[in-house]
């Protein structure tokens, strides 16, 4: 199975932190054995199998925002770190640090003991999830992490390896510009002048495709070509006027569009106004409004954020969070709706989902907080979870 192992570490494919592919295959084929369930050496007849499987385990870790290691815990060493650890730790994975004692040195001083702690629970055999904090090594900046830790059993059933994801909840105050514009030509122009500025810029072909994403987008500002369809642009400010998501509108209209297209724009939602010229000499105008507008965003405060979430919700979704909210079970929901109480069960998923609730407690909390009620005069449900 020689063979197996040298492809896993192909055109650098996994990486070894103790600097051995063979280490970094061994890891991977351990991992994707223990993810699977199966045993870790699989016969012949399971060769293309094999490759397989450890090629979706390569192509994950290699293109995962989240750091995925795995470690050795009898030689109380990392054997392996995803390219992503250089993006977190700030780096490199060939200059970090093997042995797990050196590891922790960077983890923040009072947060030490607990992963101390979790790391020896998953030594043990147990899953452990925990958020803790590291001081960076290249730059001293601290870093807010979340990792679920696990064994990795062999087909023995011992834990021969460990393995973590680790993901970053860092919060940066890096602020996008979304481009709405119709035009791809005109739209790439729009971008490439922001850019030049420093912003990161995402281009949204219509209103649309924009307002579907808009409640979970990163804070930044928008702009709206009013040009090409000036009902829709001004739909889109309208929109997020109505939903409270705070991404503040700037309107970029033609040299020909006079003061009532001005102030329809303004009166639509937007916070500047600003006349597109072919010669490029609007652009210190724009840079000024962009900064403005973002220099203006303040923190989305909970009921704000709950509200934008739930705008996101279909009209169905809508419904039977509703019906939650007013005590209904899926039977009874059901009834009211036409539809199954199994329909309802896997709506009543989806919203909790979409709205990042862990209980029925917690999304009926979310709801009262966006203002969610029933219609008035609605007869009231018993209050009980289905």
């Amino acid at each position: 199975m020689s063979d197996v192992r040298d492809q896993c570490c192909e055109s650098g494919g996994a990486r070894s932190a103790a600097g051995g592919s063979a280490d970094a295959a061994d890891a991977i084929r351990t991992a994707e054995a223990g993810f699977a369930g199966q045993p870790r050496f699989l016969d012949a007849a399971n060769e293309a199998a094999i490759r397989a499987s450890e090629a979706l385990f390569r192509s994950f870790a290699e293109n995962s925002s989240n750091l995925i290691w795995i470690g050795d815990p009898a030689e109380a060493q990392i054997i392996y770190r995803s390219p992503a650890y250089e993006r977190i730790w700030g780096v490199a994975g060939s200059e970090a640090p093997v042995a797990f004692a050196s590891w922790i040195e960077h983890v923040h001083p009072d947060d030490r003991q607990q992963v101390a702690h979790a790391l020896e629970t998953v030594k043990a055999g147990e899953v452990a999830q925990l958020e803790y904090r590291i001081v960076r090594p290249s730059d001293g900046a601290i870093r807010q992490l979340r990792e679920t830790s696990f064994p990795i059993f062999d087909e023995q059933g011992a834990a021969t390896r460990i393995g973590g994801i680790t993901e970053d909840l860092t919060q940066t105050d890096v602020r996008q510009v979304y481009v709405v514009c119709s035009r791809a030509a005109e739209a790439r122009r729009l971008a490439a002048s922001v850019r030049v500025e420093g912003y990161p810029t995402r281009i949204f072909a219509s209103g649309s495709a924009f307002l579907d994403v808009a409640p979970v987008l990163s804070p930044g500002c928008v702009l709206v070509d009013l040009r090409r369809s000036r009902e829709e642009g001004l739909s889109i400010q309208r929109e997020l006027k109505a939903r409270s998501i705070a991404l503040p509108t700037i309107a970029l209209d033609g040299p020909g569009a006079d003061v009532g297209a001005a102030v329809a724009a303004m009166k639509a939602g937007a916070v500047d106004y600003v006349v597109v010229t072919a010669d490029g000499s609007f652009r210190a105008t724009l840079t000024n409004a962009i900064a403005e507008s973002l220099g203006a965003v303040r923190p989305v405060t909970r009921d704000e954020n709950a509200g934008a979430r739930i705008a996101g919700l279909t009209s169905r979704e809508r419904e039977v969070l509703v019906g939650l909210v007013d005590g209904g079970t899926n039977k009874s929901i059901g009834n009211k709706l036409g539809i199954s109480p199994r329909t309802v069960e896997l709506h009543r998923a989806q919203v909790m989902n979409r709205l990042n609730a862990g209980s029925l407690t917690e999304l009926l909390q979310i709801a009262l907080s966006a203002g969610v009620a029933p219609p008035p005069g609605a007869p009231r449900g018993k209050c009980r979870a289905a």
